[in-house]
């Protein structure tokens, strides 16, 4: 990866007593240099994606960063009265203590977590065909929460930095035989809730304004600011990025990588 650095003068004196100038047939000669701006080409490490979600995997890559992917499983239990804005950023801190307690951790790992809310209640995957039916009845034509939370740990400075993102989820009024043709199809089975936001045969969801990514399992925004503190850069446009794998056109973008609490 590519870091810009800029030198002062007063830094740059051992450096200039180490410049040698070497004349054919003659001793070498010191010779002054100036201080300029400069790129230095770094050794940084890689991104490890503890999941298997291949969702995931497809929105992490539009950032361009090279990444490796596995999965630790951790008890995903909530504990009682654990608010779900609690309880997802939990989650994600936890599968990413596992990787670490694991053994060394020599790039920077990035875990997260996704769930479903509706109401009191959280909807994770459905076990088989009628569990799924049962939640798309239930949220059909009606508003949800999604959550993401992420965790992000830097092992040169054994830093753990969290984010999360809250979308509200209107879904639209699907028929029962639409509802049928898409459990039929299996996708339900790996996704909480029971469906997939951009599945574009079903398009379960209508006057979405969030996050799209973090409801398919990773707000691209949150991370990149995420891994910005860390001083990961890319110079990816992630709202065009949205736009052309997506098809949606993102209002909140500007805002969260301002740091606003939105989203």
């Amino acid at each position: 990866m590519y870091r810009h650095f800029t030198t002062r003068l007063a830094d740059c004196q051992a450096v200039r007593r180490n410049v040698c100038h070497f004349q054919p047939g003659g001793a070498a000669k010191y010779r002054p240099v100036n201080c300029v701006r400069i790129i230095f080409i770094m050794d940084f490490p890689h991104l490890f994606l503890a999941s298997n979600s291949p969702r995931r995997k497809e929105l992490l890559s539009w950032l361009g960063i090279p990444f490796i992917q596995g999965a630790f499983p951790v008890d995903e239990t909530p504990n009682h009265g654990e608010p779900a804005a609690e309880y997802v950023v939990r989650l994600a801190r936890e599968k990413n203590l596992a990787v670490q307690q694991a053994g060394p951790v020599r790039d920077i790992l990035l875990t997260a977590d996704t769930i479903v809310v509706d109401g009191e209640d959280l909807l994770g995957k459905p076990r088989n065909n009628e569990e799924a039916r049962a939640m798309l009845r239930r949220l059909r034509g009606r508003t949800h929460y999604v959550l993401t939370g992420l965790a992000v740990f830097d092992p040169r400075s054994g830093n753990l930095l969290e984010d999360r993102c809250v979308s509200s989820v209107p879904m639209r009024s699907y028929s029962d035989s639409e509802l049928n043709t898409y459990v039929q199809s299996g996708d339900p089975l790996d996704k909480a809730g029971g469906y997939a936001i951009q599945h574009e045969g079903f398009h379960p969801v209508e006057g979405f304004v969030g996050c799209f990514a973090s409801v398919m399992g990773l707000p691209l925004c949150h991370l990149l600011r995420t891994l910005k503190k860390i001083g990961l850069i890319t110079d990816v446009d992630i709202p065009a990025a949205c736009l052309k794998n997506l098809g949606y056109r993102c209002s909140l973008s500007h805002a969260v990588l301002q740091g606003k609490d939105v989203g």
